[in-house]
């Protein structure tokens, strides 16, 4: 039997792979053992050719060349990583190599970095799928225990190809067109372009927003309160004079109820997390932005072993899952904070297991984020690891205990053929709140406690106030709600039968969200002001002159509906991709077509003008690299390139960039032996520094704890 090699998204996965199939040997960019070779790809290896790559001619940004669509797309190797790319060409190909696995991260993505490094180097051995949900060793054991045929994933690896593709032919005409037409840098896309649109649109309705005064008048009956009802149940009332009349009307009179409504009411414990969903509540709670919360999520599944899979868009369990749900419990009593809510779970004499908990029809790739099967220590994690898992553990419980219950009460007073009405709740179980109480020192729900009146009994009216009220604009996005927005994206459309297509789809991917908001920072069109998300002048030109379909969210929409229907096999890929295309001709003719009357300004246009000195050639597109205030950037962006190293991107990592370590870095590819402490824990490493082509960041590998001796 020949040797099986198996290939890691990262190499930190490849070591824990390696360490359950008592592989102990280090080779070059592999370890090996008896029966496996384990090897590993840095992310993205391979990506797709630039413009020029199939005609030397398109380097040069013209509308003369536009639009550019690939008869067949190619690959090409990211420059930077040719190294591992080579090690893993040479690995496939070895005799001794029969067959290989795909343990890249069980998703489209991940699929799309295994396919792409496959098809680049010409394999056609035979190879297997390992798809896992969590990073522990039993998880591994089990998966390699039941690997699928590569084959039974090529719909998904076509699904992502025409994603990627997509993006490609999208963001490449559409920025050349509108770049060209308006003589400044223009980034745009398929998901990042409706989701400024979004942020641009709130906040105009906000600048706009005319606040506009009303009155409510309340009754005050000594023991309790009510507020005038219309016969509508509407309390607003426009002109105040018309209010001081109606108070005056009531004011010292007697009043009979004529109405006291009870109806006992209970709010069921919410779901599991999906990504979004706990990324929506880090931002909430703690401040996190969507990617903090996805690096912490992606640290707790590789290197804690903690939760289970984050990149999910799924709230539920498998019915397979049911069995390990006290065994996740009994490691959940290890964590204090959580041992007694545990306990009480896995003393119930059957769980309650119901459809918004357990079902086989929603769960996608994976199923919702939950604690791994693992051994927990707590007492290593950072503070913010801890408040992620948490979360994520506290969930866990609360979805097996019982719903949140209270009564509500209504009860209605008719003074001088006026209306009045009170409302109240008194709360008889607290369920799954009491745990969130009680781990985090919130205060019980407030209680408006009505007295106990019984219909025909009489009140009387002691005062009458009129309360000035204002309208409210729109609250500006903050992260949790434009995550939400992203999410719900295309389901205000009028149209119901689209309306219903899109329940499943929104902008972009749980996975993918928390870039492009970054995304949309990166290039100027957005920013941070403390928890809200503010549109800049450049991101608001953008918006008003692109098309209406780049706005909007539907479009995208249709998009995910079409990746989704290639992965379950009901779509042709060649039918997508025509519907791409003539897209792309139609964004290209409109841009030629239709220009508004606006100056875009590009604050890098400026700069050009001073003598700087060249750190290097870029690794995107050769140009010269140099350096301003904030960052190093390239000298081509305005044929669009897109290469920018922010000076603070590895402060928390102890590391200061210079000019002399980006010379380095431009010229070797990589910075080897550099001095950096652990963000996590302060520990002092060595480690390579390189740049990841594919997601435009630097990235520190294989990093050593340096021993203090």
């Amino acid at each position: 039997m020949g040797r099986i090699l198996v290939i890691a998204e990262k190499p930190s996965v490849a070591r824990d792979i390696a360490r359950v199939l008592k592989c102990t040997q280090k080779g070059e960019g592999c370890i090996i053992g008896e029966n496996y070779t384990v090897s590993w790809a840095v992310g993205h290896l391979v990506t797709l050719c630039e413009p020029e790559d199939y005609d030397k001619s398109l380097k040069r940004w013209s509308a003369e060349s536009l639009p550019i669509i690939p008869e067949n797309m190619k690959l090409k190797a990211i420059r930077g990583s040719k190294k591992q790319l080579d090690i893993l060409k040479k690995l496939m190909n070895d005799k001794e190599t029969d067959s290989l696995i795909c343990a890249t991260d069980s998703g489209r993505e991940g699929e799309l970095i295994f396919r792409y490094i496959y098809d680049y180097n010409k394999c056609r051995k035979p190879f297997k799928r390992l798809w896992i949900s969590s990073m522990t060793d039993a998880a591994i054991k089990e998966g390699f225990d039941r690997l699928k045929d590569g084959s039974e994933y090529d719909l998904l690896y076509t699904s992502a190809k025409c994603r990627s593709e997509a993006d490609w032919l999208v963001g490449i005409n559409a920025t050349r067109a509108f770049t060209i037409k308006y003589d400044a840098l223009l980034s745009i896309g398929r998901v990042q372009t409706p989701t400024l649109a979004m942020i641009v649109n709130r906040q105009r309705e906000i600048d706009e927003f005319v606040p506009s005064k009303y009155y409510e008048v309340e009754a005050d009956y000594g023991s309790f309160k009510g507020t005038w009802n219309d016969e509508k149940n509407n309390t607003r009332i426009d002109d105040r004079e018309k209010a001081e009349q109606l108070a005056e009307k009531v004011r010292n009179k007697d009043g009979e109820i004529t109405d006291v409504t009870k109806t006992a009411k209970q709010t069921p414990p919410p779901q599991l997390y999906d990504l979004t969903e706990l990324q929506r509540d880090c931002n909430k709670m703690y401040g996190f932005s969507a990617q903090k919360t996805l690096d912490i999520a992606q640290s707790l599944y590789e290197k804690r072993k903690m939760i289970t899979y984050p990149r999910t868009d799924s709230r539920y369990l498998s019915d397979d899952m049911i069995p390990k749900i006290k065994v996740i419990m009994k490691r959940l009593t290890d964590a204090d904070i959580f041992a007694e809510y545990a306990q009480n779970v896995i003393d119930m004499p059957k769980l309650p297991i119901t459809k918004r908990i357990v079902d086989n029809k929603k769960v996608t790739d994976h199923h919702a984020i939950i604690p791994a099967d693992n051994k927990y220590r707590r007492d290593s994690l950072t503070p913010e690891e801890k408040k992620v898992f948490g979360l994520v553990a506290l969930r866990f419980i609360a979805v097996f205990n019982p719903p949140y219950k209270y009564t509500s009460t209504k009860i209605t007073v008719l003074c001088e053929e006026e209306r009045f009405v009170s409302k109240g709740s008194t709360v008889t179980d607290e369920g799954w709140k009491k745990l969130y109480r009680e781990v985090y020192k919130n205060n019980r729900d407030k209680e408006q406690i009505l007295p106990d009146v019984k219909k025909g009994d009489t009140v009387h009216i002691e005062e009458a106030a009129v309360q000035e009220k204002e309208t409210k604009p729109p609250a500006p996005y903050n992260e949790a709600t434009l995550l939400t927005a992203m999410e719900n994206a295309g389901k205000n459309t009028d149209d119901e039968e689209l309306k219903e297509k899109l329940k499943e789809y929104g902008l972009g991917t749980p996975a993918t969200r928390a870039a492009i908001i970054e995304r949309l920072i990166t290039v100027g069109y957005i920013h941070r002001k403390g928890k809200i998300l503010v549109p800049d002048e450049k991101g608001k030109q953008l918006i008003s002159i692109v098309p209406e379909e780049m706005k909007s969210p539907v479009t995208t929409g249709k998009w995910e509906k079409g990746l989704g229907s290639i992965a379950k096999g009901s779509m042709q890929a060649e039918k997508f991709m025509a519907s791409i295309n003539r897209y792309v001709v139609y964004l290209v003719n409109y841009a030629a077509e239709n220009a508004a009357d606006i100056t875009i300004e590009d604050k890098r246009k400026r700069k050009r003008s001073a003598k700087v000195k060249s750190l290097g050639k870029c690794p995107l597109c050769g140009a010269d690299v140099y350096e301003n205030t904030k960052a190093y950037y390239c000298g081509g962006w305005k044929k669009g390139c897109k290469f920018t190293l922010w000076k603070n991107s590895l402060e928390r990592y102890g590391v200061e960039l210079t000019d002399e370590l980006i010379s380095k870095l431009m010229k070797d590819g990589v910075v080897k032996d550099l001095p950096v402490v652990k963000a996590q824990t302060g520990e002092k490493c060595r480690a390579e520094l390189i740049y990841n082509k594919e997601k435009g960041i630097l990235e520190l590998m294989d990093m050593t704890v340096v021993s203090d001796k």
